[in-house]
């Protein structure tokens, strides 16, 4: 199996154009995700997470979505999916948020 190298810029805009097809075709209103967000499905129950855009230029977050990107690709009817458990993507997402926002 060949290993296509993207680069991080070629990354994200995949991302954000896939991210913004979402809502057109799952059962999820697409005006209740927040400008500047997107939706990703996380874990065994495929639980929703609304996430800020702001994340895709962090590195642990870049790491899962190349995870992502490995076991699902990118091109599937439910949307962006994490393979990682719940508990860490919930850790992760939460020390992203104290880096992004420091004065929170």
């Amino acid at each position: 199996m060949a290993i296509k190298k993207v680069s991080q810029a070629a990354l994200i805009k995949q991302i954000l154009k896939r991210c913004s097809s979402l809502g057109k075709k799952n059962e999820y209103d697409p005006f209740d995700v927040p400008k500047g967000h997107f939706p990703v499905y996380v874990g065994v129950n495929r639980t929703r997470y609304i996430v800020p855009i702001s994340f895709l230029t962090h590195p642990e977050f870049q790491q899962l979505l190349r995870h992502a990107e490995e076991e699902f690709g990118f091109h599937h009817e439910m949307g962006l999916t994490i393979p990682c458990e719940e508990v860490v993507f919930r850790s992760l997402t939460s020390m992203l948020r104290v880096v992004s926002f420091p004065e929170l």
